[in-house]
């Protein structure tokens, strides 16, 4: 049941992942009627969330679910679920325009990304594509081709990049879940502005291959989705290692169960809490406050709590703006120089970064990384977790997004948003709902663990979110598109 901050009931359908597995295997609802609502849903939506839909493959989906549990087949907690899969993702059943006229939409017709194959296999039902940035960089401009993608609690204000159709259709009820691709916060950062949880695995935990490259050192592909409980879900599926991507490490397997069954106790959990860098001049005049109450849940999670400062911050993140600035020129490189005025403003400019970056300066940046990937190791020695807010602010305006020159701001918005850091060191990161702000805009706290801990980082998320409420909370344009 969903129900909005004024207690008024708005739908009796599952509200996440979990909650709808229940219902599918209690015979409560059909993946056919969740299908169905997805599609009405999307109907509706104003939002600019998808840029293509799959309505009667998905259908036929459905009705295949149904079947399949009929006869007692069950392929897990997704089987039946809709999800929906960014566009720099290949979906056999459309194209991969990575939002730009530029890409070539032949690239992986026709065939799934590792990560889908694997959710197909499991039986979720992908809805359709979702908007992001052109290639997963820069941000939106209302002169392209595609949808806008807007916020859910404003929709003068952004759905943060570059995964936002995901996280706003999540937090809209589009779809129950879905993938993104972060590298330098693209699932964090519309997760924190759109309320939604998402989930930026380790470094190799997910194959990445079939997603459109930007920065080949530091892209992952992750989940979006309400809960803590449902990115665990989904992450159990597309985790493991994939012969198409040299990357993806031949870790353990990730072994994480079904959340909710019972409490999280979090008794003698050591959470390393970070303030330096993280409220800087302009941060919304909530966010100190909002910050605390979350600590404060942990411990009475019986959590242990420090302050610590991050290693190297500002240099790590210098170091992953070379390293993605770099490495996105070497992909787009010859593209762009027969086709730079078909390139938009922001992501040309972002790109062009890189030409001006010289091969010394971007081995050093990788010498950067590996010093702080030992020196975060050993403040891992003495925290389990480390926590700290996701973004100093809530969603911004359009307006503030460009300069004059129609060049991304970075200094107005990307000093604010504290997600790039860990994309250099390769941790898994997560982010929830932590509270609202000024403008009733949702604050999101991040938690990030050791490499390969996602674990230890779920079971955090989800013990905080066993206490508080705010990953339940809806935007008012739920009430649009469920009308």
């Amino acid at each position: 049941m969903l129900i909005n901050s004024e207690g008024e009931t708005l739908s009796d359908e599952p509200y996440s992942i979990t909650a709808a597995a229940r219902a599918l295997r209690a015979g409560e609802t059909s993946s056919v009627a969740l299908v169905e609502s997805a599609i009405a849903r999307a109907d509706r939506d104003e939002l600019g969330v998808f840029l293509s839909r799959f309505d009667e493959q998905a259908r036929r989906q459905a009705r295949r679910a149904d079947e399949e549990r009929a006869r007692g087949v069950d392929r897990g907690v997704l089987h039946g679920v809709p999800v929906a899969v960014k566009d720099t993702i290949a979906v056999a059943d459309g194209d991969t325009t990575a939002q730009s006229v530029v890409h070539d939409r032949a690239w992986a017709a026709g065939r799934d990304a590792p990560v889908v194959a694997r959710l197909r296999q499991a039986g979720a039902i992908v809805t359709g594509k979702t908007t992001t940035m052109e290639f997963g960089c820069g941000v939106p401009n209302s002169t392209e081709p595609f949808p806008l993608p807007r916020n859910p609690w404003d929709p003068s204000r952004w759905a943060g990049g570059s995964s936002s159709g995901t996280a706003s259709g999540v937090a809209a009820g589009l779809f129950l879940g879905g993938l993104g691709s972060d590298t330098a916060g693209s699932i964090r950062m519309p997760a924190a502005f759109c309320g939604v949880t998402g989930l930026m695995p380790s470094f190799g935990r997910v194959p990445k291959s079939g997603c459109v490259p930007l920065g080949y050192s530091l892209d992952r592909v992750g989940p979006l989705a309400r809960t803590v409980a449902d990115c665990g879900a989904l992450l159990a599926v597309i985790a493991g290692p994939h012969p198409s991507d040299p990357d993806s490490a031949g870790v353990p397997d990730l072994s994480i169960g079904e959340f909710g069954s019972v409490p999280c106790d979090l008794t003698g959990l050591r959470v390393g809490v970070v303030r330096r860098d993280h409220f800087p001049a302009g941060a919304d005049p909530e966010l100190a406050g909002v910050f605390d109450r979350a600590v404060d849940v942990l411990v009475a999670c019986g959590a242990e709590v420090e302050e610590v400062v991050l290693p190297y911050w500002a240099e790590v993140i210098v170091a992953t703006v070379v390293s993605a600035t770099c490495e996105g020129l070497a992909y787009h490189r010859a593209v762009l120089s027969r086709r730079w005025d078909d390139y938009f403003v922001a992501s040309r400019g972002l790109l062009a970064k890189g030409a001006l970056v010289s091969g010394a300066d971007y081995v050093q940046a990788q010498r950067v990384r590996r010093v702080a990937q030992e020196a975060i190791g050993e403040l891992f020695d003495r925290v389990d977790v480390v926590v700290g807010p996701t973004a100093a602010v809530g969603a911004p305006p359009f307006d503030e997004l460009v300069d004059a020159a129609g060049f991304q701001d970075d200094a107005r918005l990307f000093g604010k948003v504290h997600t790039p850091y860990w994309n250099g060191l390769g941790n898994p990161v997560l982010a929830v709902p932590m509270g609202f702000g000024m403008g009733h805009l949702p604050l999101s706290l991040q938690i990030a663990g050791p490499a390969f801990g996602e674990a230890m980082i779920l079971r955090v998320g989800e013990a905080f979110q066993q206490r508080t409420a705010w990953h339940r909370q809806l935007p008012p344009t739920f009430r649009t598109v469920a009308a």
